[in-house]
C-alpha cells in the first residue's frame, strides 16, 4: 500500500505524514469530547489510531528501501534476478529506478564473465587437448617425431599462443593503456604478407587471396604489429564463413587524407541489425537472411570460428580490432558488398593521428 506515490518530494510527504497524524488526533479528539469519553478514554485511542495511520504512510514510503536491502542480500548469493518496485515519484524512487538499472548492468556482466569463462576454457581446451594427445603418442611411440606431427604441435602451441596474446590485449583494453610505434609501411607489401601467413588456414577449402592496392606504392604511417593484427584478424574471421574454392579480396585504396582497407569474402555474412553490436567484447550476430546484405564473419580468432556461423568463439577478435583502430584514430564498420557475400571496411589516416592519450614513438626507415 503505497498512497503517497504520486507526491514528487520526500520532504512533502513527510509533511503529509505528520498533517495526516495530526488531523487524526485533532478529528478523534473532537468526537471524543463530543461523546463524553473523558481524556483518558481518549489519549489512548487518539494515540493508537494517530500511530496506525503514520505506520500505514511510513511503510509505503520506505518499502522500497526495504526490498534494495532485501535485493542485495540475493545480488550477494548470485542472484541478479531481483528487482525493486519503482513507483514512486520521489527521490526514493529515483534511487529505486537507479538500483534497478545497476542490476541489470550486473546481471549483464555476470552473464559476460560466465560466458568469457566457457569460451575461453572451450578455446584452450581444444588445442590443449589436441597437444596433449599428440605428445602422448610421441611420448608412448605410437607415433613418430616426424616434421609433420611436430609441424601439428607448433600449429596447436600457435593457437593457444594467440589465444593467450588476445586476452592480454583485452585487459590493455581494460586498463586503458595504450602505446603506438609508428612508422612507415608499403601497403601492398604489407597486404600480401598477411594473405601469405594466412595462406595454409582451412587449406582444404583451397581459398584465393586476391590483394588489389591502387596505387601500388599506396603507403600508411602506422604501428605495424597493430596493424597486422587488425588485417589477419579481419582475415581469420573471413576464412570460416567462406565456401570451398571462394575468394576472400583485400583492397586498398586511398580516400582523401585516409587510407581504406576493405576485406570482404563470400560467406552468408552477419546480418544488418548485428553489425555494430558485433564490435562490443564477446558479441557474437547471427547470419544475414538471404538476399540481405551480408559482412564480414567476426568471431575470435585463433578459435576457429565466427560471426555470421553456428561456431562459438571466446568474441573478443572485433572489439579487440576496434581497440586497436581507435588507437590510429581510425574507424571500422561492416559496409554493403555490390558483388553480395561480405565486407569489412577500414579507414585510417594515411598519415598517423593517434587517439587522445596515445603514447608514440616513430621508428626510422
Amino acid at each position: 500500500m503505497r498512497p503517497l506515490d504520486r507526491l514528487r518530494s520526500l520532504k512533502i510527504k513527510l509533511g503529509v505524514l505528520v498533517a495526516a497524524a495530526v488531523t487524526c488526533a485533532v478529528v478523534l479528539t473532537w468526537l471524543g469530547m463530543q461523546v463524553r469519553l473523558g481524556p483518558t478514554r481518549t489519549f489512548p485511542i487518539v494515540v493508537a489510531l494517530s500511530l496506525l495511520v503514520t505506520q500505514l504512510l511510513a511503510r509505503g514510503m520506505t518499502s522500497p528501501l526495504r526490498e534494495m536491502t532485501a535485493a542485495v542480500e540475493a545480488m550477494a548469493q548470485g542472484d541478479y534476478a531481483q528487482r525493486v518496485r519503482a513507483t514512486s515519484r520521489d527521490e526514493v524512487g529515483v534511487l529505486a529506478s537507479a538500483f534497478n538499472q545497476m542490476a541489470e548492468d550486473l546481471a549483464s556482466v555476470d552473464a559476460t564473465r560466465r560466458d568469457l569463462i566457457a569460451n575461453v576454457s572451450h578455446a584452450l581446451r581444444t588445442p590443449v587437448a589436441a597437444l596433449q594427445a599428440q605428445l602422448e603418442n610421441l611420448v608412448d611411440g605410437v607415433a613418430e617425431p616426424t616434421p609433420a606431427t611436430l609441424e601439428l604441435a607448433l600449429e596447436q602451441t600457435e593457437r593457444l599462443t594467440r589465444l593467450v596474446t588476445y586476452l592480454l590485449d583485452l585487459s590493455r583494453v581494460e586498463a586503458g593503456a595504450a602505446a603506438l610505434s609508428l612508422s612507415q609501411i608499403p601497403v601492398g607489401d604489407f597486404l600480401e604478407e598477411c594473405a601469405d601467413a594466412l595462406s595454409m588456414v582451412d587449406a582444404s577449402k583451397n581459398l584465393r587471396y586476391v590483394v588489389d592496392v591502387t596505387p601500388h606504392d599506396l603507403v600508411l604511417e602506422a604501428d605495424a604489429e597493430r596493424l597486422r593484427q587488425i588485417v589477419v584478424n579481419l582475415l581469420q574471421n573471413a576464412i570460416r564463413p567462406s565456401p570451398t574454392g571462394g575468394e576472400i579480396r583485400l583492397d586498398a585504396y586511398p580516400s582523401g587524407d585516409d587510407v581504406v582497407i576493405e576485406v570482404s569474402d563470400e560467406g552468408p555474412g552477419i546480418a544488418p541489425e548485428d553489425r555494430e553490436r558485433v564490435f562490443e567484447r564477446f558479441a557474437r550476430g547471427g547470419t544475414a537472411s538471404p538476399g540481405s546484405d551480408g559482412g564480414v564473419g567476426a568471431g575470435s580468432p585463433g578459435s576457429g570460428s565466427s560471426l555470421g556461423t553456428t561456431s562459438g568463439g571466446t568474441g573478443i577478435g572485433l572489439a579487440i580490432v576496434r581497440w586497436a583502430v581507435d588507437l590510429h584514430g581510425g574507424r571500422v564498420a561492416v559496409v554493403d558488398s555490390p558483388t553480395g557475400g561480405a565486407t569489412m571496411r577500414l579507414v585510417l589516416p594515411a598519415r598517423a593521428h593517434p587517439a587522445a592519450g596515445v603514447v608514440t614513438d616513430h621508428e626510422a626507415l
